[in-house]
Formats: structure tokens, C-alpha cells, sequence
């Protein structure tokens, strides 16, 4: 659905899958608010698109995909490229600090308990 894919057709020619597993699998995120699934058709036939949930999960895979093509892609490079909307550049996603805009890595954050931290007695 990330590269404009919705219909259940495409997106079993897409991945190669069997329509039971398919639909389980879009059942799953319809279930958990991830994708939203709307009708096309007189006939039971829906379009999935992503939710805003499903939008802000697209943001995480785009950092692990980042991952994957920075160790793994080889000598060919990544399989895919991005442009950005706003400059038109093709670039690279990059994990950064909401306030200052810096980089943030593993090393550069210590972890807090936040309000839902399960409370010790």
C-alpha cells in the first residue's frame, strides 16, 4: 500500500501470497486500526489504504528499511530510492530529535520511565 497499491488483487499479485493468507493478514491490521478497508464495487470488493495509524508504522519501516540498505542491499545498493515532497532531492531517512533536529542514534538518548511506566513499590 506504501507505493500505492490497494486493491486485494494488486496487492496478492504484489507479494505472491495465497488469498487466505492475504486476507487474514489484511483482517489483522483492518482489527488493529493499521489500514481501513473500504468497498469499490456492487460486489464485496475493497480498496485498503493506510489509516494514520498505518501512516506513523510506514515511518518505522522506512527507518528499518533504511537499516537493510545500509548492511545488507550489497553491492547494488538499495532496491529503492526516496523523493522528497518538499525539495524534490532524492534522499535517505534519517531518525531525528523532534526539538533540536539533531541525529539521535542508541547512544545519544538515555531512556526515562515515562507515564505509563508500571510504578515499583
Amino acid at each position: 500500500m506504501f507505493a500505492g497499491i490497494s486493491r486485494f488483487d494488486q496487492i496478492q499479485a504484489d507479494l505472491g501470497i495465497s488469498r487466505k493468507v492475504l486476507t487474514e493478514r489484511l483482517n489483522h491490521l483492518v482489527e488493529h486500526g493499521i489500514i481501513e478497508r473500504t468497498p469499490y464495487d456492487a460486489r464485496p470488493r475493497y480498496e485498503y489504504h493506510r489509516t494514520s495509524t498505518g501512516a506513523e508504522l510506514v515511518d518505522l519501516l522506512m527507518v528499518m528499511i533504511g537499516w537493510g540498505d545500509k548492511w545488507l542491499a550489497g553491492e547494488a545498493g538499495p532496491p529503492v530510492l526516496y523523493r522528497h515532497h518538499a525539495c524534490g532531492e532524492t534522499t535517505q531517512v534519517d531518525l531525528r530529535c523532534d526539538h533540536c533536529g539533531e541525529p539521535m542514534h542508541a547512544g545519544d538518548v538515555d531512556l526515562l520511565p515515562g507515564p505509563g511506566a508500571a510504578q515499583t513499590a
